[in-house]
């Protein structure tokens, strides 16, 4: 067995692993970090829009659950809700202690009733967190992070995590959390870098850990055509709007994500308009946009949908527990039910302040690893994401479903594929960012959380 030398196994170096990486050596704790590729290049370092949390005068954190619940369509776990609502302003707080440098005013985003959104220049609030955070881990004696990576299972012995399966060989950790990021990848049209391709949920369903809500799959309404450069709802937020062909507006551009996206959709060629938005807010994408040969000061932008956030991934309590002892999940990787059907802007980046932390505090409770635990698994090949197997997740579980596509999916090789296609086709109704065109209603009877343990079959759950 590999000498446990660390307290905590961290996979993922976003927002949620740093998160939870800091909290734990704050508490005397040692800890490695994993990453699949480098440090920096995370989902959380590419967010724009900010972080929701109730900080403003007239804002409270019953206002943001309200928000929350609305937006998930009554799917929304209460508790979970109740937990990020409440602690949100101070890990916002957190922040501004640590040094980042948010805008002096809030900012507006789709489906919210206050101004609550904290940003950095308007879209550059993941790359100013994750640097933050990047930075104080980096001079900690604690923290060590090993980059390029590949996690390729879990070791599990006696119904014990013990750590992970590398190319290299085991690493052993008291805890192990996965923060590891969502699947959005896995979608030929997509805002998250290319390894993003839901690892966490194919090593912890392998391993033995229940996972749900894989049906669930919120398509951002408007990235730049031809590119995975997301424009984030801050700029409808101030004024910008969609234009369909015509030139004519056709939704109201500040409804929740779903029904933009499936609305963009239905017109085929959107474009997003600038011309009245105060640019100067928003000086870095501004400039991307420009880099990529438009002026958003003289013409509309096309745009159209693309994957951007996993609600589902594997299931955990509300301080980041799975069904497995010793493993924990954090962010876009877990399942909490946190953002029911349908994920309110800028929760994700709280989502990962406030599970990251918990989730740690939680794993420095494990006990020390067994002494003769089981040797570790062999090391499984690397998942790989062709071009071919993106093009079909696009096509057959896009923004809107056939179930004759989803049972084709359904048999794709690549295990989260595959579970992406058996909960969509189990979900029988229209719900929040799932959209079946041969049931475009809610089914009052499948208000829960469908959820899945290897060698079972699909249940629905309900979470309070």
């Amino acid at each position: 067995m590999p000498e446990v030398t660390r307290d905590l196994l961290i996979v993922g170096a976003g927002a949620a692993g740093l998160t939870a990486a800091l909290t734990a050596a704050e508490h005397g704790a040692r800890v490695l970090m994993l990453t699949k590729g480098h440090a920096p290049d995370s989902s959380s370092w590419h967010a724009q829009g900010g972080i929701a949390g109730a900080v403003g005068d007239d804002d409270t954190a019953t206002l943001h659950a309200v928000d929350t619940e609305r937006a998930g369509r009554d799917l929304c776990r209460p508790s979970a809700v109740r937990v990020l609502t409440e602690e949100g302003p101070e890990r916002v707080r957190d922040l501004i202690a640590l040094g980042v440098p948010f805008d002096p005013e809030l900012s507006l985003e789709g489906g919210h009733s206050r101004r609550r959104v904290s940003s950095v220049d308007g879209a550059a609030t993941g790359w100013a967190v994750t640097s933050v955070l990047g930075r104080r881990a980096a001079s900690s004696e604690l923290i060590a992070t090993s980059e390029a990576t590949n996690v390729l299972a879990l070791w599990v012995s006696g119904g014990r995590c013990l750590g992970v399966v590398t190319p290299d060989g085991p690493i052993a950790a008291r805890a192990t959390i996965l923060a590891m990021g969502g699947a959005a990848a896995l979608w030929a049209r997509t805002t998250n870098p290319e390894g993003q391709i839901g690892d966490a949920i194919a090593i912890g369903f392998a391993a033995g850990a229940a996972v749900a809500d894989l049906e669930f799959m919120q398509f951002h309404p408007t990235v730049l055509a031809g590119s995975r450069l997301l424009l984030t709802e801050a700029l409808r937020g101030e004024g910008a709007t969609l234009l369909d062909e015509k030139g004519e507006r056709f939704v109201d551009e500040l409804a929740p994500r779903d029904e933009v996206a499936r609305a963009m959709v239905r017109k085929g060629s959107v474009r997003l308009d600038l011309r009245d938005v105060d640019r100067a807010r928003f000086p870095g994408l501004m400039a991307e946009i420009e880099k990529a040969g438009f002026n958003p000061a003289i013409e509309p932008i096309p745009v159209s949908p693309a994957a951007h956030y996993t609600i589902g991934g594997v299931v955990t309590d509300l301080i980041g527990r799975t069904d497995i002892a010793g493993l924990y999940a954090a962010g876009e990787s877990a399942a909490t039910g946190v953002h029911g059907a349908n994920r309110l802007a800028s929760n994700s980046l709280l989502e990962c302040l406030v599970f990251g932390r918990r989730a740690a505090l939680a794993a420095l409770d494990e006990p020390a690893a067994p002494s003769r635990p089981e040797a570790p698994p062999p090391a499984p090949p690397a998942r790989v994401a062709s071009a071919e197997l993106r093009e079909q997740v696009w096509r057959q579980a896009g923004v809107m479903r056939d179930p004759a596509d989803l049972t084709d999916l359904a048999r794709s090789p690549d295990p989260v594929a595959a579970l992406v296609a058996r909960f969509a086709l189990a979900r029988s109704e229209s719900r929040g960012v799932h959209y079946r065109i041969d049931a475009p209603t809610t089914n009052q009877t499948l208000e829960g959380h469908f959820v899945l343990r290897p060698g079972q079959e699909l249940t629905l759950e309900h979470w309070s």
